[in-house]
């Protein structure tokens, strides 16, 4: 085939849109480590794409080679590939640009003072000729899709495909907080994002992408373990989404949509999402690079664990516990964290009642590493305020001297992060002070989280107990589950299930939980082996036996219209403070809600 008509046949893999232009070029510059990005466009894109770096530029020499098909400097052997380290490498991008478009390349190599430019046209190179010095390298896009008329009419208006550049713009953005990008449309500044070095300017720039709510509502994390390293910022739960629009995820600096990542994510919000709701996030995963195939989709928007199951546990644990480890509504509780053997070793602090009541919510002590991070050590400081009139004594010296009590010695950071119980109103609501101001307490959802964690940690420490059915439930199945549940079957055994191989495509299933004694064993094996066999894992039996356990959380919880004495509503808020994922109750309510002095100040108008 002619050579146009080969890069035309790999553009259809690479170039969809004006976005999927400013995609390959942008992962070139910062391939060819630029920390300045200028990017120019007009109608949408359609008219012209000018990029413009300060990276390390192409030489005279291979400027003709670059824009060769499956030509590039990023990979050379077959060792390579399997430790891909920068964001192209397949040497497409350009060629394929270059054959349903008009393309200019200008480029200073660093080692020289000389800049050099050349044209395609219809997939054909120009003289090479220089041009007016400038270091780095500008690739200049006009009349995208002009000679393939087909592809050309499938593109939207203007705005459409302004809106799918900008996004592209938005997600590598984000994906390199250290690098200066600005973007212009039609002659105007639209976005210019400065380069963040410090975790406050990183997160101005996501605030600038996602709005301030993203991150006054979101926690950051930071976990490693053998060779794992997630860190980012995760919404709360109640800053949920109606669609999966703010959930970014990096694998070693590349934007990723994979369904292992989507699956885990989606398993550590389970229990604190409303039905239906999405969560939010940005979250960057790094690993050895032999460990991921990034050659895995052509556009490069998914990739391939070569330890999947291993990956899938690392980033539920890792997300799960920060989740819990977030002080009901204090994103900022959570500042890191670190797997130790398995468990986080950054929770560690001493831990005591602040107050005593005849009103008892907690079955048992908490023991310290399950306690919310920041909490712990919070409660050796407050420990001593066991009635309200120590709260008052505070309140009243905050104003004149609100950095340290001189009365109590305390800073208003180290009072309980909910305060103190001042009324019950209609028998629902818990209305109490804090430090911010007024604090309201939904009693029965937050009761409710409380006793579902305390009957899930009952229910861990005595294992899971099984019940032998009385006739065995039969089912066909694929040769290849059927195999999965011969190799594995100790996996259900600790999930309480006894599951037999009984032929090659058929297994006998004649153990269950007691928990799961109504419902629907089968459906649920399946499903379980769809996860096993998708994601090396699975949480449907957990999920399932969470639900009962919902239940009888909410029956056994304090209902509503119930009076409650001070004593008791403080015994209350004070639990809440050890539970994790207090801030939600089994079914993705909030449980409480913070009105500060600012807010009702504005409310009624003061100080105007």
């Amino acid at each position: 085939m002619p050579v146009q008509l080969v890069n035309q046949i790999a553009a259809g893999e690479v170039v969809e849109r004006p976005s999927s232009v400013v995609k390959e070029l942008l992962e070139n510059s910062l391939d060819a480590g630029a920390t300045r990005i200028a990017i120019d466009i007009e109608k949408g894109g359609i008219k012209l794409i000018r990029i413009t770096d300060n990276g390390h530029g192409i030489h005279k020499d291979d400027l003709v080679l670059s824009l060769s098909a499956h030509a590039t400097s990023k990979i050379s052997n077959l060792d390579d590939l399997e430790h891909v380290t920068s964001l192209g490498f397949r040497g497409e991008a350009l060629p394929s640009i270059a054959s349903v478009s008009q393309l200019q390349l200008t480029s200073c190599w660093q080692k020289g003072n000389e800049t050099w430019q050349l044209t395609m046209d219809n997939s054909i190179a120009s003289d090479i000729k220089p041009a007016a010095s400038k270091p780095g390298t500008t690739v200049e896009v006009r009349d995208l899709f002009f000679n393939v008329p087909a592809r050309r009419k499938f593109l939207r208006t203007e705005k459409t495909e302004f809106s799918h550049l900008e996004d592209v713009v938005k997600r590598i953005s984000l994906s390199r907080f250290d690098v200066d990008i600005s973007l212009r449309h039609n002659q105007r500044i639209v976005k210019h994002y400065q380069a963040a070095g410090s975790r406050l300017e990183q997160e101005k720039r996501i605030a600038e992408i996602f709005g301030p709510a993203f991150i006054e509502q979101s926690v950051h994390m930071d976990f490693e373990y053998e060779g794992f390293h997630l860190w980012g910022w995760i919404a709360q739960p109640t800053f949920s989404r109606s669609q999966a629009d703010m959930q970014f995820f990096y694998v070693n600096g590349r934007v990723v949509k994979d369904r292992l990542v989507t699956h885990a994510v989606r398993q550590a919000y389970a229990d604190v999402l409303y039905h239906g709701r999405h969560p939010a996030y940005v979250l960057f995963f790094e690993c050895d690079p032999s460990l991921v195939d990034v050659n895995a989709h052509p556009g490069k928007h998914e990739v391939r664990f070569r330890q999947s199951s291993q990956v899938h546990d690392f980033l539920f644990r890792a997300i799960h516990k920060s989740i819990a480890e977030i002080l009901a509504g204090d994103t900022k509780a959570h500042e890191y964290g670190h797997f130790s053997n398995g468990s986080n070793a950054a929770v560690n602090a001493d831990a005591g009642r602040a107050a005593s009541s005849q009103f008892n919510f907690s079955q048992q002590q908490p023991s310290q590493a399950s306690m919310p991070f920041a909490v712990a050590e919070q409660r050796r400081a407050y420990a001593e305020f066991a009635n309200n009139d120590r709260l008052d004594a505070f309140i009243q010296h905050r104003q004149s001297q609100p950095l340290t009590d001189a009365a109590t010695g305390m800073a208003s950071e180290e009072l309980p992060p909910l305060g103190f119980a001042r009324a019950q109103l209609h028998g629902v609501y818990i209305l109490a002070e804090n430090a911010l101001g007024l604090v309201l307490v939904d009693m029965h959802a937050a009761h409710e989280r409380i006793t579902y964690e305390r009957l899930k940690t009952a229910h861990d420490g005595e294992g899971i107990r099984s019940q032998p059915l009385l006739v065995p439930v039969t089912m066909s199945v694929s040769s290849k589950e059927a195999q999965l549940v011969e190799d594995d079957d100790e996996v259900f055994r600790r999930l309480g299930f006894e599951v037999d191989r009984v032929a090659d495509e058929s297994i006998k299933i004649r153990q269950i939980p007691v928990l799961l004694s109504a419902s629907d064993v089968e459906t649920l094996v399946r499903d379980v082996l769809a996860d096993l066999l998708s994601h090396g894992s699975s949480m449907r039996i957990e999920q399932a036996m969470n639900e009962v356990l919902s239940t009888m959380a909410c029956f056994g919880s304090v209902r509503a219209n119930r009076k409650l004495t001070i004593e008791e509503m403080n015994a209350l808020l004070r639990d809440m403070e050890i539970t994790e994922r207090s801030g939600q109750c089994n079914h993705g309510r909030p449980t409480w809600v913070q009105l500060t002095i600012a807010e009702l100040d504005k409310l009624f108008m003061r100080g105007r």
